[in-house]
């Protein structure tokens, strides 16, 4: 599968729009794509997949190394791999969308937005071409697509100050409609806020489907092969609805390899499925706290865990499994009261990192003195019970965790971080094994 990544000069500049519209473009040419996402993104994938109707790949060299991003590239289905980068296309000590274009080997096409440029454009491409030698990033800049550009004039007078090595793919027109509402953690999810078809058919008009298949390129495969997967005789539960959606299509994919799958919705109410373990992925707790406290699934959850039965939780995962969840307008609600703690959201994001934690003891997720990464983004802040013991999985190498310092509160035979892994870090393998 040949691919390419969209890099942004910046962020903001609406690399997800013109990832959407170019999607749209290669389909109508009859190419099959699979979209990706350059980081460890929930929302923008989200969008991927409403449009291309197939699971957005994650990669992130922080979370999956070089060998995992290969592995999961190579995962993927279609003729044409369009990989989204994350904010500007060198930004990001971690895992930038540069080191992972450098990585998997493919070109790269830069958004820049041109609502108030032309020559200034090609001024733009032409710095982010070179500072790639300078850094020693042995990238190929390719070419742009212009976002918000008009035609006539303006397109032309993009294309013809471009130098001969930059090609010029096409250009996202302004609309107002292709424009994807906010909120407090990014955009709004895929499902809940798909992009007009007219408006991206007509930004799709604009792309030039077939020159962007002929630079695609295709990258190695890993050099280190996936070890061969050992079925668990287990069900695991995974919470799945607009308050659970933030899960990467790999997690779910190395659960459905290993074990059996059951998934369930506590904010319709549903039971618990009869089951090993539970996940609860990250998400939107906060948005359906009060259908979340009226329905009995969390409390059933609450009771089951105090039983023994292993939950767990990533950050909103994390929240669920609490004593309680205030929100932003100071509503408290109930949550399953696993973990000895209670959670408030606040206005501004509470953390924003990738993160490297080291087990301090033996958990669900890592033995004692093992290593994981990850990532965590979350607006809300937990504070822990005094009059009920706390005991901490892991110490943070890097990132905030849950007070500073650690991240992962253990009860029962329960977890709950704050951190997001990715299946690459073996987190999920070690979860299933315990069943064995």
């Amino acid at each position: 599968m040949k691919g390419f990544v969209l890099g942004g000069v910046s962020s903001g500049v609406g690399k997800t729009v013109a990832t959407l519209s170019i999607i749209r473009a290669l389909e109508a040419a009859s190419y099959e794509v699979q979209p990706a996402k350059a980081g460890p993104d929930f929302i923008d994938p989200s969008h991927h997949e409403a449009v291309a109707g197939r699971p957005s790949r994650t990669l992130d060299l922080w979370l999956c190394g070089e060998a995992g991003v290969r592995r999961n590239y190579h995962r993927g289905e279609g003729d044409i791999c369009v990989v989204e980068g994350v904010m500007g296309l060198y930004d990001g000590d971690g895992s930038s969308t540069a080191m992972v274009a450098e990585a998997l080997e493919l070109p790269v096409v830069l958004v820049i937005d041109a609502s108030a440029g032309m020559e200034s454009v090609a001024a733009t491409a032409l710095g982010f071409q070179r500072y790639a030698e300078t850094i020693g990033r042995d990238i190929e800049v390719a070419g742009i697509v212009a976002q918000r550009a008009h035609g006539g004039r303006h397109e032309q007078g993009i294309r013809d100050a471009l130098p001969d090595d930059l090609t010029y793919f096409g250009r996202i027109p302004p609309n107002t409609d292709l424009e994807i509402p906010d909120r407090h953690l990014g955009l709004e999810m895929g499902t809940e806020a798909t992009l007009p078809n007219a408006a991206l058919e007509d930004a799709a008009a604009s792309i030039d489907a077939d020159r962007l298949a002929a630079v695609a390129s295709e990258p190695p495969g890993p050099e280190t092969p996936a070890e061969p997967t050992r079925s668990v005789d287990a069900t695991i539960a995974i919470a799945s609805d607009a308050a659970f959606c933030f899960r990467y299509p790999a997690t779910v994919e190395r659960f459905r390899e290993r074990a059996d799958v059951r998934t369930f919705s506590p904010v319709a109410g549903d039971p618990v499925p009869e089951c090993d373990g539970v996940y609860l992925p990250g998400g939107y707790p906060e948005l359906h706290a009060a259908d979340l406290e009226s329905t009995d699934t969390l409390a059933e959850l609450g009771r089951r865990a105090s039983e023994g039965l292993p939950v767990v939780g990533e950050c909103g995962g994390l929240m669920a499994m609490s004593e309680s969840l205030m929100t932003v307008d100071g509503e408290t609600h109930e949550m399953a009261g696993i973990l000895p703690a209670t959670v408030e959201m606040h206005d501004r994001y509470q953390a924003l990192n990738h993160v490297e934690l080291e087990a301090v003891a033996d958990g669900p997720t890592a033995s004692s003195g093992t290593r994981l990464r990850g990532h965590e983004f979350h607006y809300s802040r937990a504070s822990i019970d005094d009059e009920r013991d706390a005991r901490f999985a892991f110490e943070t190498v890097r990132g905030d965790g849950i007070d500073g310092d650690h991240d992962g509160l253990l009860e029962y035979e329960s977890l709950g971080t704050y951190a997001h892994v990715h299946p690459e870090s073996g987190a999920f393998d070690r979860f299933l094994e315990s069943f064995a």
